[in-house]
């Protein structure tokens, strides 16, 4: 009798962290991790207390219920107070960059492209790609092509 409670607590309790790793807490895998490592331990107990026959049918019923827990999860809503709703209103924008830069300016490397990184041109920061290899830090670049939003720039030798 405390096996099979023991096992039935150790499912619920990783389909519920499932669920939380899917619908309220994305990205963060440590209750993904619990959640199997529950699921798991709760199947595997019912092997070993239950035998091959029962464990099998734990295990089938186990998976059946995360898949109809998650579809009632998602259907019904509930989950949508408790997830995240922050909304990032920031944007990316080079374009600027067609403007101000033009073919043959030449800037400094601010950080190492590797193959992209910071360069600073007509006094300016913009991001930058290289075209050939790695450019260390500190080092004169020329500009070899604009387009679009993309800058690429080339080491100056001399």
């Amino acid at each position: 009798m405390g096996s099979t409670i023991a096992v039935i607590i150790l499912i619920l309790l990783g389909v519920v962290l499932l669920l939380l790793e899917f619908l309220v807490i994305p990205g963060t895998s440590i209750a993904a991790i619990g959640g199997i490592i529950f699921m798991g331990t709760g199947v595997y107990m019912a092997y070993e207390t239950f035998g091959t026959f029962i464990g099998n049918w734990v295990l089938a019923g186990s998976l059946v219920f995360f898949v109809v827990s998650f579809i009632w999860a998602i259907r019904s809503g509930t989950w949508k107070k408790y997830g995240l709703k922050a909304n990032i209103d920031g944007v990316v924008s080079q374009t600027e960059a067609l403007d101000e830069v033009k073919k043959d300016d030449e800037g400094v490397t601010v950080s190492r492209l590797n193959p992209m990184g910071r360069v600073k041109i007509n006094s300016k920061y913009y991001e930058a790609h290289s075209y050939e290899g790695y450019i260390d830090q500190q080092t004169p670049v020329k500009v070899i092509k604009v387009d679009y939003n993309k800058i690429i720039v080339k080491q100056i030798t001399k």
